[in-house]
């Protein structure tokens, strides 16, 4: 049958969490892209709705409550380095409850709020997108 995003493209999801105009970025443990600043996410399951998997992996990973969010942009990320491909509905939540958290130490292990003029170094493709997205909404501004 084969990996999803190794044997054969993953469907992905993700979740830019936005406070006071910055971004909660978590850095990376595992590939792809290990060592790489990330919004947080994750595969979305066999009947399983992308909004729903986004908000699940969000709340999995940061301990936070969301309440809502609203689609974003789609992300494709082919990753040679890793040998993964992922495509992955990003969507973006301004409405939650709660303090970031590491949850899950063995995948992600660091955390911050960053502004959007000011990003650790290197991001995940995934961040890169919901970045210039979220920029671009954010400022009124077309890419």
């Amino acid at each position: 049958m084969g990996l999803p995003g190794i044997d054969f493209p993953g469907f992905g999801c993700g979740l830019a969490i936005v406070r006071a105009g910055k971004i909660l970025l978590y850095k990376r443990v595992n590939a792809p892209e290990a060592e790489h600043w990330n919004i947080v996410g994750g595969k979305v399951d066999h009947m399983e709705r992308s909004d729903v998997a986004a908000r699940r992996e969000a709340e999995e990973e940061s301990g936070l409550k969301i309440r809502s969010s609203e689609f974003l942009c789609l992300s494709e990320q082919v990753i040679e380095a890793d040998r993964q491909h992922w495509i992955s509905m990003i969507y973006v939540s301004r409405d939650f409850a709660g303090e970031p958290e590491l949850t899950e130490p063995h995948k992600l292990s660091a955390l911050g709020w960053f502004d959007l003029d000011a990003l650790p170094q290197p991001l995940s493709r995934f961040a890169a997108d919901a970045v210039e997205a979220l920029r671009t909404t954010e400022r009124g501004t077309t890419a």
